[in-house]
């Protein structure tokens, strides 16, 4: 089950910015900027929505240079769909936005999508943004509302563009048995090997990141601050996320923290030390984790992120490759899912000339 949230009917926002009599009222709907309790209340009725559209993604974000706005589009007294949109101050007083994994909802119709938009660029003005980044939560060829003809341009995503959803569906056997066999093997190696897997509260929160901090060294990736960390699981633990530790007798080998919402889970963080890697704790914790998944009610576990290659290649290639998400691919693999490719981003431009600088300091 989600964490439950107070049900109340969308307020508008004192900060509402779009005006009466704007796109949507010509299309007989309006928009309403609202309360975190609110938007809460209105995805509690979509469990298909992504974890990154929920009020806790954009606390844990705003401990870290990022505010949230919140917008519901309603249509004969009913919500229908809504949007989560991060701002990001830069210097000089300018911003930029970013919807991550949304919008959610029936927002893939035309005149639903123009109200959304109508308060995207109503905030635009407001907060002096360079540009807009839309990350949609569509497969490709699930979006269907031409983005273009909105005024977006393709941008590089943020969020990985291609991942593996393992399917939760049926008893725990049946998932065992749609992995692939080491795989089965090594999670049940690990068990024969005295590998134990715990929930783990905040006191272990610097162990995991000594992990975290072993693998990042090890295999060459950034990792988050331990501050950063701490607040994932503050925002997020018990309700919508676990954080576990895998232990052979007294010493931790590996931890994971997974999060969840409605339908799905994700596998966001893992890690993993240098010692009793034969073990195999890293396949007990991803058991551990797809377990509390299927009993939470998720149908889908997304193992986030892998490289962004045809399914020809990653299977020519994996095990030669060891850069970037190579490593990780060939681990993932063996849990039976299937291969999805992300829509993308798209970005809205409002300053072509700052937007253009910036893209080329990024790049530089």
């Amino acid at each position: 089950m989600t964490e439950r949230w107070p049900h109340r009917e969308p307020e508008p926002h004192s900060g509402l910015v779009v005006p009466p009599g704007g796109s949507c009222a010509l299309e007989g709907m309006s928009i309403r900027e609202v309360d975190r309790e609110a938007w809460m209340a209105f995805l509690e009725a979509h469990p298909e929505a992504h974890i990154l559209q929920t009020a806790p993604w954009a606390a844990l974000k705003a401990g870290f240079g990022w505010q949230a706005r919140r917008w519901l589009v309603i249509e004969d007294g009913f919500p229908r769909a809504g949007l989560q949109v991060l701002i990001r101050s830069l210097p000089l007083g300018f911003s930029i936005l970013y919807v991550p994994k949304g919008p959610v909802g029936d927002w893939q119709r035309p005149e639903v999508f123009r109200c959304l938009q109508s308060a995207l660029d109503h905030l635009a003005r407001e907060v002096r943004a360079l540009y807009l980044r839309l990350e949609p939560d569509a497969a490709e060829g699930e979006l269907t509302l031409d983005l273009l003809a909105f005024g977006f341009q393709p941008a590089p995503p943020v969020q990985p563009r291609r991942t593996i959803l393992v399917s939760l569906e049926g008893e725990e056997e049946a998932l065992l048995q749609r992995m692939h066999p080491k795989t089965r093997y090594n999670i049940r190696l690990a068990e024969r090997k005295g590998v134990r897997v715990r929930e783990a509260g905040p006191e272990d929160l610097p162990r995991f990141y000594e992990l975290l901090r072993r693998t990042a060294e090890r295999d060459r990736f950034a990792i988050h601050t331990f501050a950063y960390y701490r607040a994932a699981y503050e925002r997020f633990v018990p309700h919508l996320a676990r954080l576990w530790l895998a232990y052979y007798e007294e010493e931790p080998l590996a931890g994971l923290m997974a999060f969840a919402w409605g339908e799905r889970a994700w596998y966001f963080y893992g890690a993993s030390g240098d010692r009793h890697r034969e073990k195999m704790p890293t396949y007990a914790l991803q058991w551990t984790a797809m377990r509390w998944a299927k009993a939470r009610g998720c149908r889908l576990y997304d193992l986030w992120g892998i490289p962004d290659e045809e399914p020809e290649i990653l299977e020519a290639q994996f095990m030669a490759r060891r850069d970037g998400l190579w490593g990780v691919y060939r681990f993932k693999r063996g849990f039976g899912g299937r291969i999805v490719r992300w829509a993308g981003a798209f970005d809205r431009v409002y300053r072509p000339r700052l937007y253009r600088l910036l893209r080329r300091l990024i790049r530089a």
